[in-house]
């Protein structure tokens, strides 16, 4: 009977597993960071906003919180029987209040004079900071929507706030010392910037007032 010659399966070499191991690493990891940006992207519009900014170092360098962390800018719409004009949005609670005007309705295009027709909307606003928050501590926040550079639109937003800031301390009766600036620009939209309605709802000035404790 003849021999037969039976050759042992030949086994791949071990770089070609190495490889593909490699490759399904790679997938892995590209994947995992296509999620996460996904998720980052649709945390940014509709999230609930609270101050960031209210935090200062103490002495022994931790930090402290002023209060304003307890400022919810996705609170419930607040009603006052003194704010009768639409375009004056009112959000908040027992402690404090939040006015939101439209830039439109303050400024022209890229512009930080407010407009003489604004003036009936800011007095309405520091009336009621008079009666309901009187002698209280005020913030207000510029926003811009996402075109243009980030620095052009934080500039533009702390002008803009610096011009209400102005108004309210010359003719609403508002005392200078109680008032301070956070210049946001692009960084805290509520909406897409992607389209005009979106880029519009972003466009916006919030004057916060919050009760003295």
């Amino acid at each position: 009977m003849a021999d037969l010659d039976v050759q042992p399966k030949k086994s791949r070499p071990w770089w070609i597993w190495l490889l593909l191991a490699l490759i399904a690493i790679a997938v892995i990891f590209v994947l995992s960071r296509g999620c996460n940006r996904t998720n980052d992207d649709a945390d940014a519009v509709g999230t609930t906003m609270t101050d960031t900014t209210t935090t200062t170092a103490a002495a022994d360098g931790t930090a402290t919180d002023d209060g304003w962390g307890t400022v919810d800018f996705n609170a419930p719409a607040a009603t006052y029987e003194e704010i009768t004009d639409r375009d004056i949005n009112v959000r908040g609670n027992d402690d404090y209040a939040i006015y939101s005007v439209d830039e439109t309705v303050l400024f022209d295009t890229d512009k930080s004079t407010i407009k003489p027709q604004a003036a009936e909307k800011l007095k309405q606003i520091a009336g009621s900071m008079g009666k309901r928050f009187a002698n209280s501590q005020v913030r207000i926040y510029g926003y811009t929507d996402a075109q243009g550079s980030a620095s052009y639109n934080k500039e533009l937003a702390e002008q803009r706030a610096a011009a209400v800031q102005t108004w309210l301390t010359q003719n609403g009766n508002i005392a200078q010392d109680n008032v301070t600036l956070h210049p946001v620009g692009e960084s805290r939209p509520v909406a897409s910037n992607e389209t005009a309605a979106g880029r519009q709802q972003n466009r916006r000035v919030e004057i916060v007032a919050r009760r003295s404790e």
